[in-house]
């Protein structure tokens, strides 16, 4: 079951290759991480984001399924006009 609903998570993901997203992950200790960049690629376990320069340090992050799953990581997609289009891809 599980299995199927993070193959459902990546097919939900790969149309917005190439798109700005904005993450919200859990950065511990009760800290919420926002960080915004573009979805760069997408693999079998984990995605790849390539963040805006100005806001980090680190080039690119990646993040498993497995992270939306279980709701550590909440992606939204924007659309050119910098609109939110979809809110937590969810399972």
């Amino acid at each position: 079951m599980a299995k199927n609903a993070l193959l459902e998570i990546k097919r939900s993901m790969e149309p917005h290759v190439g798109q700005k997203i904005v993450l919200r992950a859990n950065g511990g200790r009760r800290k919420t991480v926002e960080r915004s960049g573009v979805l760069e690629e997408t693999y079998p376990s984990v995605f790849i984001v390539k963040l805006d320069q100005e806001q980090s340090a680190f080039k690119r992050v990646s993040y498993s399924y497995a992270d939306i799953l279980t709701e550590s990581v909440e992606v939204t997609v924007c659309n050119d006009d910098g609109q939110v289009r979809i809110t937590c891809i969810q399972h």
